[in-house]
């Protein structure tokens, strides 16, 4: 008896690059006191308020089948929440809900490549990108992006590696390296798209963590809404990662074809979930304003901890919950230096590679922890740094 070809196949023949992780879950289990900033995780639960409207939505009876696009009210919601940050005219037809961002981003991957495809992504990615496009049976390819200009993807690398490929997966506010993608930079991704002939997957869950600059959505630039698939969640946005409820804003025969798909795999979203993420999305944008304040408030407690590191730079931290660190001048590689870092410090940080090769002599940082704590680790990270260069 064998397994499937395609589980080999989403692996890449490669691990999934979270041995950090694992090790700092293996020390923090056997009681060793760790500063942790390796996911992200808010550092606070799902606010009450919300798992109270989840709890009498549950007790009222909506706990059967979801079956379908999800509850028209809350795609109404998620549609004119989008609309009004966008400015791109949307509807509740455009909108599927779907049981997390990254259900979304498989979903909408299976709806637009073949097997044998090539689907594009940039370098630096999120950890699940290549699997997801290569569980599609697609072959997925890294479109390189450089620290030297904060990982802006660039048209030529795009076009380069056009040929073949139907898609494109990119991700602003970006995760891991904090960049927000400046209108600049999206407008010579959609012409390069264009172009080509590709769909445009945008993965914009950070939408709500904008530090510096203006989150600009790729479907409200002149010509895009008819190629560009959006990808958003309540996972960052309100402290609600495990409630598992996400979305894609997509052109309707798109919608369409991810509601045939959720038929054959996830049945929609628990119906009390949806009605506990319609209850969030009401409460507004002072509600996702108080949810971000945290990681505002520890980008420039890094930034101050940081001036005048003599070994440790910081890409421009834009936005997300992150912040990637050019270590470079160690002479470490990233992952070399989350290692002694974890060993000697208890400080347990990504490395860059853990997220592709144009990261590497990179470290990511997750602003998960309390104030006191994140400013600690990082007036250690910094000296630790000037300690293994010397």
């Amino acid at each position: 008896m064998r397994l499937a070809n395609r589980i080999a196949h989403i692996t890449g023949g490669g691990d999934d690059g979270w041995e950090i992780y694992y090790r700092t879950r293996a020390l923090e289990q056997a009681g060793e006191a760790v500063i942790n900033l390796t996911i992200g995780e808010h550092d606070v639960k799902t606010d009450r308020v919300i798992l109270d409207a989840m709890h009498a939505s549950a007790l009222s009876g909506n706990t059967g089948y979801a079956f379908g696009p999800g509850n028209r009210a809350l795609r109404a919601a998620v549609a004119d929440r989008f609309a009004a940050r966008t400015g791109a005219p949307t509807t509740w037809e455009n909108i599927v809900i779907t049981p997390g961002g990254q259900a979304a981003l498989f979903a909408t991957h299976m709806a637009l490549l073949d097997a044998g495809d090539r689907g594009l992504f940039c370098d630096p990615y999120y950890a699940t990108y290549p699997g997801t496009i290569r569980a599609t049976g697609a072959i997925a390819v890294p479109v390189p992006t450089r620290p030297e200009s904060a990982f802006h993807p660039e048209a030529a690398e795009i076009a380069a590696r056009a040929a073949g490929a139907r898609t494109l997966l990119i991700n602003t506010p970006n995760n891991p390296t904090g960049t927000v993608y400046s209108r600049a930079t999206l407008e010579e991704v959609a012409r390069a798209v264009t172009e080509h002939d590709l769909w445009l997957i945008s993965d914009e869950v950070y939408d709500s963590q904008v530090w510096d600059g203006t989150h600009v959505s790729p479907r409200a630039l002149p010509g895009m809404a008819g190629r560009t698939i959006t990808v958003g969640s309540m996972s960052k946005s309100h402290a609600m990662t495990g409630s598992r409820l996400g979305w894609i804003v997509a052109p309707v025969p798109v919608a369409e074809a991810v509601t045939t798909l959720a038929t054959s795999t996830t049945y929609g979203v628990a119906p009390f979930v949806q009605d506990a993420a319609l209850f969030a999305l009401r409460q507004g944008d002072a509600f996702e304003d108080r949810i971000a304040a945290p990681f505002r408030r520890r980008r420039q407690i890094a930034l101050d901890r940081l001036t005048g590191a003599n070994r440790v730079r910081p890409i421009p931290a834009q936005g997300a919950m992150y912040v990637m660190l050019d270590i470079r001048d160690t002479g470490l590689s990233g992952e070399a230096f989350a290692l002694r870092l974890l060993e000697e410090e208890r400080i347990a940080v990504m490395p860059g590679e853990s997220f592709g090769r144009a990261a590497a002599g990179h470290v990511r940082i997750a602003m998960t922890v309390e104030d006191a704590a994140f400013a600690d680790a990082l007036s250690r990270l910094a000296a630790f740094a000037d300690r293994v260069s010397d």
